[in-house]
């Protein structure tokens, strides 16, 4: 898989935004790395020393209601974004050619408000 985007630096994204997602009432998950050597089926780890090659960072995020954001970046530049905002507004968000951490943290921003209806810029 071609590395696209730097998963590092989306962690730092990540990291950087918890505070604001923490104060607008959201709780967000540990951040998860998938190693691209480890044997199938690959685990999941919240530990970034343990992944030598990471080809995926993910982190999930509950809000009031029931409300829930699933975010996964591959390497590879596309993500699997998947929300329940209520009983009768849930599925997949776009989420292809993310060519950068910042593209990310633009992206992450727009789906953190479609979801929760709350701004997360960094604190």
């Amino acid at each position: 898989m071609n590395r696209m985007v730097d998963l590092d630096e989306v962690a730092a994204v990540l990291a950087s935004r918890v505070p604001g997602w923490r104060s607008a009432g959201l709780e967000a998950g540990q951040v998860t790395w998938r190693d691209a050597e480890a044997s199938w089926p690959q685990p999941l780890e919240t530990d970034r020393a343990r992944v030598l090659d990471p080809d995926s960072v993910g982190v999930a995020i509950s809000g009031p209601g029931g409300a829930e954001l699933s975010v996964v970046l591959f390497r590879g530049g596309w993500a699997d974004v998947d929300f329940i905002a209520g009983l009768d507004d849930a599925g997949c968000l776009p989420a292809s050619d993310v060519a950068s951490a910042s593209d990310f943290e633009v992206r992450m921003d727009k789906w953190v408000a479609r979801v929760f209806g709350v701004r997360s810029g960094a604190q």
